[in-house]
């Protein structure tokens, strides 16, 4: 039986440091930010299902978010001024995704492969990849309130793009999750901790 390094390569997930450019006071790894994206994007699924009539599987969003970064375990996280200065540079990254990602499906047994390509490559349904991306946006957009409300004024700028990106692609499940869940991420953990708040 052959040997794969696919499960070694994602666990080093934990290794690969977000927001490079920016000084944090909490630091971020894409492992940590996998886990959170897979938990909003399973919310989302769950209160469109709730409130709006909706017809997705929880389960398999999560899963298409828990692996949505996968790749950089191959590429880094390269920086969003970086990535997206121009377009030809936003294209060539993208190009070196694809390829990030198909060389990580590769080191799978080949009768795993079928199963692992849905959420390795983003060959998912467009209603998931819409959803992960929106967790993904709010994700980020939760690391800054949290960065704003420790006094670090260095993610101002990062919350206004991620703001126009959310309205952007505002919906009544983030519309919901704004308002329910989103304001507590700037309390203390006193004010989260107490039914007072």
């Amino acid at each position: 039986m052959k040997r794969s390094h696919f499960f070694a390569h994602m666990a080093r997930m934990k290794l690969i440091q977000r927001w490079p450019l920016m000084r944090s006071i909490e630091q971020e790894n894409v492992a940590e930010h996998s886990l959170q994206v897979a938990m909003v994007a399973h919310a989302l699924a769950v209160i469109s299902n709730t409130f709006f009539k909706g017809t997705l599987d929880p389960a398999q969003a999560a899963m298409q978010a828990l692996f949505h970064d996968a790749s950089e375990v191959l590429t880094g996280d390269l920086p969003t001024p970086v990535k997206y200065f121009n377009e030809d540079i936003a294209r060539a990254y993208k190009d070196i995704e694809r390829n990030a990602e198909q060389s990580l499906l590769a080191m799978l047994p080949a009768e795993l492969q079928a199963a692992y390509a849905p959420l390795l490559c983003g060959h998912g349904p467009d209603d998931y990849r819409h959803l992960v991306k929106s967790a993904d946006i709010l994700c980020a957009y939760l690391k800054c309130e949290e960065e704003l409300s420790a006094g670090n004024r260095e993610f101002a700028a990062a919350k206004k793009r991620l703001t126009t990106m959310l309205d952007a692609r505002m919906n009544d499940e983030i519309r919901y999750f704004l308002e329910v869940f989103v304001p507590s991420f700037s309390l203390s953990l006193d004010e989260i901790s107490s039914p007072e708040f």
